[in-house]
């Protein structure tokens, strides 16, 4: 079945937007929704004494400011270049008025949105930090392409990582470090980022599962 949302390219404009630039700021008028094209992007909610939880990762294909009311709720920022295309909120309220389609996988992609927030609430309450790291692993390899040798490579850094699973930087260095020692990832670098490898496919999901027993 037709993607309904597929018709929305012909009303967008294409932006570049550098690495580590902000999309849009938390609390600023949402005058525009985004559909990634290539790169990453990370969602940013920043606590009152100045930390900051990175909620999610978004990649080529996903959806950012649509659910907004007014303002937006958190921060948009590039992990990576980022090749987006922008919508104007108000020709994409005013082509879900018209056509039922759209309108309802616009409700979808907020009941999605909903899920997801479940589903970290159940990791950062629930799991280790090894298990969170597995989690995490498994997820972005299912959503990433494959960067070779069955590898994909994470355009994020460990800090991101840190900031988005509730754990220190020295904590994912550490079980990232176990996990390569004990043969279950291999991890290389390259100019683009980290390439991990799941060597062990059914011992990282083993460790991501954990809490349920």
């Amino acid at each position: 079945m037709a993607d309904p949302l597929a018709t929305l390219p012909a009303h967008a404009m294409a932006v570049n937007i550098e690495k580590e630039q902000t999309i849009y700021a938390e609390g600023s008028p949402a005058e525009f929704c985004y559909r990634i094209v290539c790169g990453c992007v990370r969602m940013v909610k920043l606590m009152e004494d100045g930390r900051r939880q990175v909620l999610e990762f978004l990649l080529p294909g996903d959806l950012l400011g649509f659910d907004a009311l007014g303002t937006y709720d958190l921060s948009a920022e590039a992990v990576s270049p980022v090749v987006l295309h922008r919508y104007r909120r108000s020709v994409v309220e005013h082509l879900a008025d018209g056509d039922p389609a759209i309108a309802r996988r616009l409700r979808v992609l907020s009941a999605a949105g909903l899920r997801s927030a479940w589903e970290r609430m159940m990791l950062l309450g629930r799991k280790t930090a090894v298990e969170r790291i597995a989690s995490f692993l498994l997820e972005m390899t299912a959503r990433m392409p494959s960067g070779g040798r069955g590898g994909v490579l994470l355009p994020m850094g460990r800090l991101d990582i840190a900031d988005h699973l509730g754990l220190t930087m020295e904590t994912v260095c550490r079980v990232l470090s176990s996990l390569r020692q004990e043969g279950t990832i291999g991890m290389d670098r390259s100019v683009n980022g980290p390439q991990v490898t799941i060597r062990d496919p059914a011992g990282l999901q083993a460790l991501a599962c954990a809490a349920r027993h």
